[in-house]
């Protein structure tokens, strides 16, 4: 690692790093080249966190940042290529999606946009009725962008007394503020569940974590979790704790196979460090 350039990979070490006692993680640090931890957590910039959503477009991404209820962060959530219409109108109005008690006050550099046009929002039909009319999955798409917060007891109450359409029911069901509860009505079945996962949709980080096939993508994620997300991180880190300090714990060996496998491993983060425990075991 002493010649590798590949400054975001030592970023993704150093995360797991932290999750080892502070004497392993310095032996460790010596043996791959690693520069000393000197106490300070790395300052994620928000356009690295933008950046990440650009890339992988995960709906639940945007929630648990939105959740922050954050002024920069949901400016970087409003100007990233996977916000719909319906998530910049909610950031623009001060929707809170996390536990601020008012309106969350909007960044000064998107604070006098308009407002997008949600085509739907003023139907004579109202929203039930749009949700209902949904033949297509555009019109799915539409009757759906057009709900609000204080629409969502209404329509899960016309899905208990007659199912809404499918189309209108998987629009619903991938907006990142659909309840959990209706989500759990319109379907439990495990396909109903892969396809959610598949659309972005994920239970938390370690869900993700715990799914996505490329290590460095997950690793990509919990590292601008820092910034993005911090109330969310424990749910993942607190699984991944006991897992590295007992596959990789202060073992240079096991830690250098796992940078080595890291670019390239087809699996999941847990997976990889289990293989380079392994790995660097069987070697001894």
């Amino acid at each position: 690692m002493r010649d590798d350039g590949d400054r975001q990979q030592r970023e993704r070490l150093s995360l797991l790093l932290g999750l080892v006692d502070a004497a392993q993680a310095e032996r460790v640090r010596d043996r791959l080249g690693l520069a000393a931890d000197d106490g300070a957590e790395r300052e994620v910039p928000l356009s690295e966190v933008r950046g990440v959503l650009n890339r992988w477009s995960a709906h639940s991404f945007m929630l648990w940042m939105l959740e922050c209820d954050d002024p920069d962060i949901n400016r970087e959530v409003y100007a990233s290529e996977p916000a719909t219409a319906a998530i910049r109108r909610d950031i623009l109005r001060g929707v809170p999606f996390g536990p601020h008690p008012g309106p969350v006050a909007v960044h000064e550099s998107i604070a006098g946009d308009e407002p997008p046009h949600i085509p739907l929002a003023d139907s004579p039909h109202g929203v039930v009725g749009e949700l209902r009319r949904a033949r297509r999955m555009s019109q799915g798409r539409g009757a759906a962008m057009a709900v609000t917060r204080g629409d969502w007891e209404a329509v899960a109450a016309a899905d208990r007394a007659e199912p809404l359409p499918g189309y209108a029911r998987w629009n619903l069901a991938i907006r990142i503020d659909c309840p959990p509860a209706l989500r759990e009505q319109f379907g439990s079945h495990p396909k109903f569940r892969h396809r959610l996962r598949s659309a972005g949709i994920m239970a938390g980080p370690w869900d993700f974590v715990s799914r996505c096939r490329s290590p460095q993508r997950a690793l990509e994620v919990l590292d601008v979790g820092r910034r993005a997300f911090p109330h969310r991180m424990p749910e993942a880190l607190d699984v991944l704790r006991p897992l590295v300090r007992t596959e990789l714990g202060g073992h240079p060996e096991a830690w250098a196979v796992f940078a080595q496998l890291l670019p390239t491993f087809d699996g999941t983060l847990p997976e990889l460090v289990r293989t380079a425990g392994a790995i660097a075991t069987a070697g001894v």
